[in-house]
């Protein structure tokens, strides 16, 4: 284990905003942390820290953090009792041992990734130990961005260009689904877009925090990208604005899309989206005469519910339309889970030694299923909330009620912990760690401030006393984890660095990337063009082109949209609770409603309300506004109920989950919902 540092360490925030990734300073004084600053040396921040970066010095020595294994008997109270480490990982492995290893399922979330994000080391060895013992292990892509990678990555267009090439060099920028509140240090460079001259539009479902700095907003229909998307492509083909070279070029389907596109006229989708034909016609045109445009495609916002991945599919189409891929300053711009061209890093996940077995797919309704048949008798859960997580919540409950085992390894209790788990076991925070990070364009080491408090263990530790225990003897053959990071970033685009070449540059090093994807016209695909027509679509039981499916119609009136806010997202930190600033900031569950749709139910500002449907309900506030439009509801994704109401529906068949590498198994998360007044127990 690293020894501890004193003074001023360089450090990266843990909070996983990427593409969005801030360095900061964390004040070591006498083993204690006084105190933690944006670092003004850090290429991707430059000294910026959102209001999410400044509650992390919260979680060292917070009173609420888990500081020793616990286990309990019962799950039905809460009579917790201290354990030693070697007595809580001995009933883990006999559990394993008693279930089998094919009963056996880890899954990780954000919070396993907060000295690690970018490189995924923490995910890595949890891959490596699963390939060894042959266990089930699912990907945690699947939680956010996977069906939106996977709609782009048919079209072929998975990598992006950089911040800095969106602030240096786009003309016109479309912000579909993207409020950038969530990557704060993406908003500077668009400001120096808008300060050349830039035009600036925000497609999205309600007036985000992005309005305030578009020329236009555009409101949609929730579910309806991809209808929008293709009338922009009728427009663009039937008035003579695409490309004909980089068409005739870089790309191959051509001519069908032309005849599919044909009935997708402007009025067509105005019906369907809502937007006004005329308007639609006048995007079209603008997108295609301006260059370069580069479009920001959101995630939540837009792959969290209807026509989930149609919608980046669709889209995906245009730069192709316009010659805006491969060119400074277009293209698809700076995305969750995205990397640049030439990015990447070196596996240790050792996949050629998993055993053969029965192995669930890497999708949420098929890991909800086998949980609750048992074919998953043990689940083993590192920084993940998975009740708060998973679409169909009610129905992962029920699983998880019957599980054989439930153990959980996190900083602070969740409702997951609070309701299932018969072992908890405390994490190391992101200061007691060696760990590294990576944005787009740069590599950060993170070195290892702190002891740990309590009797917290990082995650190496964990895995090894359970491989001891499981005799996989070859699981982690180095000597520490400075040489695991090594391995990890032992890659053409890190120039094959080392942690101790890390530390010579004062744990700084830019990737041998270009701020441009796709510089070479090497697309992603089978052709290595861009696929208006996609053969691995049709092969999988999807359609070939670009679609719009109709929303089906419901007896609940309202479309629940989710996203992200400045302060908190998915449910880190006890859903931010944890956290002072956060809490104070965040007040939990709250539903956008349109000014209308409250007056109709009799409903006020800060009422107590209840969200509803077949699936099942959950209680929230509501914050009335003009800014969503009536018949649209919306709210932070993963607050605590959400997805009692979310359909945890398979959105792809399972010839298709494992076209990319990545996982793009994520449930439909639609859901139709009404909203009434909180109903009294008395």
């Amino acid at each position: 284990m690293t020894k501890a540092k004193i003074g001023k360490i360089r450090t990266m925030c843990p909070m996983n905003c990427h593409p969005t990734q801030c360095g900061m300073l964390a004040e070591v004084n006498n083993g204690r942390l006084v105190g933690i600053a944006g670092d003004n040396d850090n290429p991707d921040n430059q000294g910026f820290l959102c209001v999410r970066g400044r509650a992390a010095g919260e979680i060292i020595g917070n009173s609420k953090r888990l500081l020793t294994p616990l286990i309990r008997d019962r799950r039905s109270d809460d009579a917790w009792r201290e354990s030693s480490w070697d007595n809580a990982l001995d009933l883990v492995t006999e559990r394993m041992e008693l279930v089998g290893r094919e009963a056996v399922g880890i899954w990780s979330g954000h919070g396993n990734l907060a000295n690690n994000y970018g490189l995924f080391t923490n995910s890595q060895l949890l891959g490596r130990f699963a390939n060894h013992y042959g266990c089930q292990n699912w990907n945690p892509q699947m939680i956010c961005w996977g069906l939106g990678g996977f709609g782009l990555g048919l079209t072929g267009a998975l990598e992006t260009n950089t911040k800095e090439d969106m602030g240096e060099s786009a003309a016109m920028i479309l912000l579909w689904g993207a409020n950038l509140v969530s990557q704060p240090n993406t908003v500077p460079h668009l400001v120096a877009a808008k300060k050349r001259g830039a035009r600036l539009i925000a497609i999205d479902v309600r007036e985000t925090e992005a309005a305030a700095q578009a020329d236009e907003m555009i409101l949609i229909r929730p579910g309806t990208d991809a209808a929008l998307a293709l009338a922009m492509m009728h427009t663009i083909i039937a008035e003579d604005y695409y490309d004909i070279h980089f068409v005739h070029d870089h790309t191959v389907g051509f001519e069908e899309l032309v005849n599919h596109v044909r009935p997708f006229t402007p009025n067509w989708a105005s019906d369907i989206t809502g937007v006004d034909a005329v308007q639609i016609r006048s995007l079209a045109r603008l997108y295609a005469e301006t260059k370069p445009a580069m479009i920001i495609l959101g995630g939540s916002s837009i792959h969290k519910g209807f026509n989930g991945w149609r919608a980046a599919r669709a889209i995906s189409c245009l730069p192709a339309l316009t010659g805006n891929f491969g060119v400074h300053g277009g293209g698809i711009g700076p995305r969750h889970s995205s990397s640049c061209h030439g990015g990447g890093f070196a596996t240790i996940a050792d996949r050629d030694k998993r055993p053969a077995g029965n192995y669930i797919p890497n999708q949420m309704s098929e890991i909800s299923a086998a949980i609750g048949s048992r074919l998953v008798r043990a689940l083993i859960l590192f920084g993940s909330n998975i009740l708060s997580s998973y679409a169909g919540a009610e129905d992962v409950a029920a699983g998880l009620d019957k599980a054989e085992l439930v153990v959980t390894y996190d900083l602070f209790m969740n409702e997951t912990s609070r309701r299932f788990a018969d072992i908890v076991l405390p994490a190391t925070a992101w200061l007691e760690d060696i760990g590294c990070k990576s944005t787009n364009t740069h590599i950060y080491l993170m070195e290892r401030a702190l002891e740990p408090e309590g009797k917290a263990w990082p995650v190496q530790d964990v895995l090894k006393g359970l491989a001891t225990r499981l005799g996989l003897n070859d699981f982690y053959p180095w000597a520490n984890q400075e040489d695991v990071i090594s391995a990890v970033l032992d890659h053409p685009s890190t120039g094959h660095a080392t942690v101790s070449d890390l530390r010579s540059m004062a744990g700084i090093k830019a990737l041998d990337v270009s701020h441009v994807a796709y510089p070479t016209h090497q697309y992603h695909t089978p052709s290595g063009k861009i696929e208006f027509s996609s053969v691995r679509a049709g092969e999988a039981g999807l359609p070939r082109l670009p679609v719009h499916e109709d929303v089906a119609v419901s007896e609940f009136p309202l479309v629940l949209c989710q996203g992200r806010t400045i302060t908190q997202f998915h449910s880190f930190y006890d859903h931010g609770q944890a956290l002072p600033s956060l809490a104070k900031h965040d007040l939990g569950a709250q539903l956008w409603l349109a000014t209308s749709d409250a007056r109709a139910r009799g409903l006020e500002d800060g009422s107590p309300i209840r969200v509803f449907n077949d699936h099942g309900e959950f209680t929230a506030r509501a914050l009335v506004t003009d800014r969503i439009p009536r018949g649209v509801v919306w709210m932070r994704d993963g607050c605590l109920g959400i997805n009692n109401v979310t359909s945890g529906a398979a959105a792809l068949p399972i010839d298709a989950v494992d076209i990319f590498p990545f996982t793009v198994g994520q449930s439909k998360f639609e859901a139709m919902v009404d909203v009434g007044p909180m109903i009294s127990s008395g």
